[in-house]
């Protein structure tokens, strides 16, 4: 995962560049969304064993009932991504932690930093 937010990073910021000097701001929380709900995607991806799906939930701080009913789920990862066990679990601070650049911050830093 740490070379998918590098690589994300790098995009993100060449996009910016270009197009921060737009004054549209509309999409990008939505962007913003989107781009969380993929990256919650990849990771419930590669925690591919309900055990692994469980025991990182629990890791996270989600509650034991919520982890389990998300780890033994047939639903897909990316409608499972959208889920309360995410909410509660891998928050968008969590995010930012993990290294995930939020196209909206950016744009507000541009425009008034």
């Amino acid at each position: 995962m740490p070379h998918r937010f590098r690589e994300l990073r790098l995009y993100i910021q060449g996009w910016m560049n270009y197009f921060a000097l737009s004054e549209y701001y509309r999409p990008l929380p939505r962007l913003d969304q989107w781009l969380r709900r993929r990256i919650r995607m990849c990771y419930l991806k590669q925690w591919r064993e309900p055990r692994t799906r469980i025991r990182n939930l629990i890791k996270l701080g989600t509650g034991t009932r919520i982890a389990i009913s998300l780890g033994l789920s047939s639903k897909g990862p990316y409608r499972l991504a959208r889920t309360l066990a995410r909410q509660s679990g891998m928050t968008n601070k969590w995010l930012q932690e993990q290294g995930l650049v939020s196209v909206r911050d950016l744009w507000i830093k541009f425009h008034y930093a």
